[in-house]
């Protein structure tokens, strides 16, 4: 509000445009090079063409509300700047308002509406002789129902915006609560479903721990059985060879024939032991994966679906 849109800086010597846009004044001199008073010259902002006054550029009406925010802006900044006593600026701000900018000792009687500016009664019949003009006080009570029209639409309006943004508001925190509920449904869905998953990773190593128990024991039985066997085969190997060794030829005759019903008995355990042998089942276990996540696209857990709109209650004015 205190930047010249020409030159981007705060405004020095703020001169105000009949289409009220305001610039700096040598922002203008620069931008109207070479036009003369009564040359029609466009609004740098809005392109709308004002007539250039008697005084030339310089002649435009300074815009005081401008130099007051300007004002104010340096006291802002901290800046140091001259300081008025109030009674004195507002009697002195009054004073410059009323009076013409270009024929400084003439009052402001008068409103130009062509071009929208007001003016004394010397520029009424110099600048603005051919123009359509009013008495200013008569003009100044329409802007002021103007103004009071526009004041009491625009208080509506910000009653109405004032109901959007609550209605918006109780919408957002409507919209946070329901997605926190499907945020924990989630989570239950997932917990219960790793949940079950550790429940049958339990059942399926029980399977396999009690297949590993009955198969084992049934071999260790098996082998315990072979070792003895094995045993009494090398204690059948010892006699025999002790008795080939030293026996004389009555022990050979008196112990021959225990050996060979030894041996006897010790090929019909072996058979025996290789007909258990070859009766054992075949152990032959797999484990086949479930083939829920075989697919990449496939939701485990679940979908989430979003449907429907905002709820257009909270944003009826």
């Amino acid at each position: 509000m205190t930047e010249c849109s020409i030159c981007t800086e705060v405004f020095t010597d703020p001169r105000v445009l009949p289409c009220q846009h305001t610039f700096c004044l040598k922002c203008l001199l620069n931008y109207g090079k070479g036009k003369r008073r009564g040359d029609r010259l466009p609004c740098p902002l809005c392109r709308k063409a004002f007539t250039i006054p008697d005084g030339g550029l310089s002649g435009i009406q300074k815009n005081f509300e401008k130099e007051k925010l300007i004002h104010v802006r340096k006291l802002l900044a901290g800046q140091k700047v001259q300081r008025i006593p109030f009674e004195a600026q507002r009697i002195s701000s009054d004073t410059e308002r009323n009076m013409c900018e270009q024929h400084k000792d003439k009052k402001i009687e008068m409103f130009c509406r062509d071009c929208k500016v007001a003016v004394c009664m010397m520029c009424a019949i110099t600048s603005h002789k051919v123009h359509d003009y009013l008495e200013i006080g008569k003009v100044s009570e329409d802007f002021r129902k103007q103004v009071s029209s526009d004041n009491l639409k625009n208080s509506e309006a910000l009653e109405k915006t004032e109901e959007l943004r609550k209605g918006i508001e109780r919408q957002e925190n409507d919209v946070i609560k329901h997605l926190a509920g499907v945020e924990d449904e989630i989570n239950r869905a997932a917990d219960n479903m790793i949940a079950a998953i550790q429940r049958d990773r339990v059942k399926l190593l029980s399977e396999v721990e009690s297949i590993k128990l009955k198969h084992g024991e049934l071999l260790k039985t098996v082998k315990q059985e072979l070792e003895q066997h094995m045993t009494a085969l090398e204690s059948f190997k010892r006699d025999s060879e002790t008795l080939l060794s030293s026996g004389t030829a009555c022990d050979v005759t008196r112990s021959a024939n225990s050996l060979h019903d030894r041996a006897d008995e010790l090929k019909m355990k072996f058979d025996v032991i290789r007909l258990v042998i070859s009766s054992l089942p075949l152990v032959d276990v797999t484990f086949t994966s479930s083939t829920l996540l075989d697919r990449d696209d496939r939701n485990v857990v679940g979908i989430v679906t979003e449907e429907g709109q905002l709820d257009h209650r909270y944003l009826q004015v």
